[in-house]
């Protein structure tokens, strides 16, 4: 066979691949819709805490009602008036969508709805899945497809952001990181990939704040690869600088309102991102493009120094509020009672002391993952898979650690070399079969998988707990539950105060408006709470009656209800919660003993 010959069937075979990749990915994708349908789709009635995805479909409700594209305001929460928040509307396009259309095939809104909770994280979990399989391959060849199929599949269900009811934005992000990750493993054989990556790569900061350390990552990869092997890289950095500069120029214009052009956004996607972004991005395709700026090592760490100088500089006097840490002008009360005790934003450190279970599920496998590259580094033969696959690992297990929502990223990354050590034992069972080699094959895979880690983290907590009873787990989850809105859902449309975790359930399941929710914008509704349920009963009332409160919420069982109780033992909250009724409140006779007890407030005279 001549090498022509041999181009022609590599060729030919690439599309059969890729089309296997996308058969396996379908499976798996109905395999996970399968196992959530026998068991009724229960996030669809039992959001399970997950007030960001609620907010979403209350978000997109009032886009489809009439609330204009560029208007972010959450009206129905925060104090009169309501507050902006910090989402995109490039997650809110496609689900309004799937359900104008979903409405007009069944007739129904509610049903329309259903069907975006399952289908739309779904789509995502099949894509994800996609890509893990395609970088997998690419990482190490065709041998890691199963492994990344069935490790791949088992993490993205683990971390639990794509199943059904899960419109929060973090699966999108993932999916699009795990995208640009793949296109850029592909890049040196695939004309238009690298171009892609960069779209991946700026819609996925478009969508929110949290991965602009992921970007930031890929971007630096790209570029020092480039300056190491301008032959082989120039053209992928050129494509992968256009791609990032032009995406974030089409984002800036079609999200962002001209009146706000102007105003930065250090939470959000604005004026302060759009121009780090078309200066790194165009920078970085003149520098591979330029011949004076990419002929010698020196002159190509020179052009690239300058950029990074030119970016630092802008940051430092046009944007030096946007270098402070995320939370750092947020509140000091809501610092230490309420962001401090939100899961996702706790460091490692604090989730060891709390849940030494949860914190080995969640850190095990990315740090296996990165013994296994710190390995291959050792015995040499580095590659630019390597280089993209191991930053990227090390930079969000780094985030992890500061806050666990990073782990659903590491984990993600995790698979890739994982699966590629599961196929190096699995090819050495098939070539010499032997006990020893089948059993370090099996040890593999089951290192490889979060549930068994999780599992066996479960159990040895149980057996070693001798400090405290068992957490009461139906406690926690008391008010998750659609159902214990009804009630509240068929009173007149009022004002409700309640803690912030009930927020986004009783605007998704009720017509009423509520002052509180976990969000760091709504600063003046998150404080004016904190003054009533940690106030007296004279300070609540004050509230309830300078902002026209027509309700009074309890859940017994959240965990925000009991640390507000334990915080102010003396406060309006903690004696709701012992029982003791103030007279300018009643008790609404049907919800005594519920999960969400409603107390009306009485008119004044």
């Amino acid at each position: 066979m001549t090498p022509a010959d041999t181009m022609i069937s590599v060729k030919a075979a690439q599309p059969a691949s890729r089309r296997n990749d996308l058969a396996v990915a379908l499976v798996a994708t109905l395999a996970m819709v399968a196992v959530n349908a026998l068991g009724g789709f229960p996030g669809l009635t039992d959001a399970g805490g997950d007030n960001d995805s609620l907010l979403r479909l209350v978000e997109v409700r009032d886009m489809l009602a009439g609330q204009g594209w560029f208007d972010l305001h959450q009206y129905r929460m925060g104090v009169e008036g309501g507050f902006v928040m910090h989402w995109s509307r490039l997650v809110d396009a496609p689900l309004a969508a799937i359900i104008l259309v979903a409405s007009a095939l069944t007739g129904s809104m509610a049903m329309a709805e259903t069907v975006a909770e399952v289908l739309w994280p779904a789509l995502l979990f099949c894509v994800a899945l996609l890509f893990t399989v395609r970088a997998a391959r690419s990482f190490a060849g065709p041998g890691t497809v199963l492994p990344a199929a069935v490790i791949g599949a088992a993490a993205l269900h683990f971390i639990g952001i794509f199943s059904p009811g899960a419109l929060d934005h973090h699966n999108v992000q993932l999916t699009l990181t795990m995208a640009s990750l793949s296109l850029l493993l592909e890049a040196p054989e695939r004309r238009w990939a690298a171009l892609l990556a960069g779209l991946c790569a700026a819609l996925t900061l478009a969508v929110g704040m949290e991965t602009a350390p992921y970007v930031a990552t890929i971007g630096v990869c790209v570029s020092l690869l480039f300056v190491a092997d301008p032959s082989g890289e120039r053209r992928i950095a050129r494509d992968f600088g256009l791609g990032f500069a032009g995406v974030s120029a089409l984002v800036f214009l079609t999200t962002i309102a001209p009146s706000a052009w102007g105003q930065p956004q250090c939470d959000a996607f604005s004026t302060v991102q759009f121009v780090v972004a078309a200066l790194a991005g165009c920078g970085l395709a003149a520098a591979a493009s330029l011949d004076m700026a990419n002929s010698t090592l020196g002159r190509r760490l020179m052009a690239l120094g300058l950029l990074a100088l030119v970016l630092a500089a802008v940051m430092v006097f046009l944007f030096p509020q946007c270098l402070a840490a995320p939370y750092a002008e947020i509140d000091p009360r809501l610092s230490q009672i309420w962001l401090g005790h939100i899961e996702e934003a706790q460091s490692i450190i604090q989730l060891v002391l709390d849940d030494p279970a949860m914190a080995v599920a969640r850190f095990a496998t990315p740090l296996v993952a990165i013994v296994l590259m710190a390995l291959h580094f050792s015995h040499g033969g580095w590659r630019r898979q390597d280089s993209l696959v191991g930053a990227l690992l090390v930079v969000a297990v780094l985030v992890s650690a500061w806050e666990v929502r990073g782990s659903t990223f590491s984990i993600a990354l995790a698979v890739i070399p994982l699966c590629a050590w599961i196929a190096k034992w699995r090819q050495r069972a098939e070539a010499s079969p032997s006990r020893n080699s089948v059993l370090r094959m099996a040890a593999a895979w089951l290192i490889s998988v979060n549930a068994v880690w999780s599992g066996a983290a479960g159990a040895a907590s149980s057996a070693f707990e001798t400090n405290a009873a068992a957490k009461d787990a139906s406690a926690d989850a008391a008010c998750h539950g659609k159902a214990s809105f009804a009630a509240l859902g068929r009173m007149p449309a009022t004002t409700v105060l309640a803690i912030s975790n009930l927020g986004s359930p009783i605007l998704a399941f009720t017509g009423h408006r509520v002052f509180a929710g976990p969000y760091h914008r709504n600063v003046a509704g998150n404080l004016l709470v904190f003054d009533a349920l940690l106030g007296s009963a004279s300070d609540a009332k004050v509230v309830v009656d300078n902002h026209h409160v027509g309700l009074v919420a309890l859940c017994r069982g959240n965990p925000e209800s009991r640390l507000f109780a334990a915080t102010a033992p003396g406060g309006f909250l903690a004696g709701l919660m012992r029982g003791s009724v103030p007279d300018w409140l009643e008790p609404v006779a049907e919800t005594r003993g519920a999960p969400l007890e409603l107390y009306r407030v009485r008119p004044t005279d």
